[in-house]
């Protein structure tokens, strides 16, 4: 008899330690997933508003940029001879 009752005591004993782990691992498990989207819904969407303010900017670059048409990178008259250097030497008198 008194062997029955140990094992029954032991047994009510794991049992309540599984079903508590269970519990634990359950609730454990909806918490950290739903901190875990709360999160990553947080971090997506300053991701998507940083692009957004980088597109932006960007686009508002390109149109400054294509609005002035006197901004070049090069010298359009590069390279081209002087066609008055010849009347600046004769005309100079001090070269």
């Amino acid at each position: 008899m008194k062997n029955s009752k140990q094992i029954s005591l032991v047994a009510g004993i794991v049992a309540v330690v599984i079903i508590t782990f269970g519990i634990g691992y359950y609730v454990g498990r909806d918490i950290g997933y739903a901190t875990g989207i709360v999160a990553g819904r947080e971090k997506a969407l300053a991701e998507f508003e940083s692009s957004q303010e980088a597109l932006a900017q960007k686009a508002a670059q390109d149109a400054a940029k294509a609005a002035n048409p006197f901004q070049t990178s090069v010298n359009p008259l590069q390279g081209v001879a002087d066609p008055l250097q010849k009347t600046k030497q004769v005309l100079n008198p001090f070269e």
